[in-house]
């Protein structure tokens, strides 16, 4: 039986329209049997990804200036963390959910010492998308998992900052109204819950509490 949760982002319209989906099933899988060591080293630093991305270009440029304003309490924050940790991004540049989080992840990457991030594409990231599913099921980008420094998950996010998630949950948007509310909201954020959730992932991961997957 499908549950309430579930029924309601589906009757909120939460699948975007195939224009602007996050999703895609078509990919096809080749990498399946890959570690998380290789995946990651096989992916790209960001700066590679942003010169080579075409679609959205223009946001996802805009979005890498507005990132150098994160907010400072949560690098200061990451900062304190210390240890080696990687974010391994599947990510791909049409999808208006990775333009709108990945931009301010690389930042913190930038600012805070023992942070590295690779973004690979969904066909290279299909099993880490395939075994973190949305909540209605979907296999989605950005999927983006939290690495030590033994290449080890301690920590996920798929595809959307929970605050986002729950604020679309909360409010009654028609179908057609999802689409664009969601992107004020990123646009009023600025990154903020995005880095929030991550920065909450490395506390988690280094007092040896259990891994945070949103």
């Amino acid at each position: 039986m499908i549950s309430l949760a579930v029924a309601a982002l589906l009757s909120l319209g939460i699948l975007e329209q195939p224009s602007v989906v996050c999703s895609d099933a078509a990919w096809s899988s080749s990498t399946l049997d890959n570690d998380l060591q290789d995946i990651y080293e096989s992916g790209r630093p960001y700066s590679d990804f942003l010169s080579s991305a075409k679609r959205r270009a223009e946001l996802w440029i805009a979005n890498t200036d507005k990132a150098e304003d994160i907010n400072s309490h949560l690098v200061a924050r990451a900062r304190a963390v210390g240890g080696s940790w990687k974010l391994l991004a599947v990510a791909i540049d049409s999808c208006s959910d990775s333009v709108s989080t990945i931009p301010y992840l690389a930042q913190l990457v930038d600012m805070v010492d023992g942070l590295e991030m690779r973004v690979v594409d969904p066909t290279t990231g299909l099993s880490i998308m395939e075994s973190h599913r949305t909540l209605d099921g979907r296999a989605s980008t950005p999927t983006i998992i939290l690495l030590n420094e033994d290449f080890d998950e301690v920590g996920c996010f798929i595809e959307r900052p929970p605050a986002l998630k729950d604020w679309i949950l909360e409010e009654d948007f028609s179908s057609q109204e999802i689409y664009p509310q969601k992107m004020e909201w990123y646009d009023r954020d600025s990154g903020y819950h995005t880095v929030e959730i991550f920065v909450e992932m490395l506390e988690a991961a280094a007092s040896g509490a259990a891994a945070i997957c949103s």
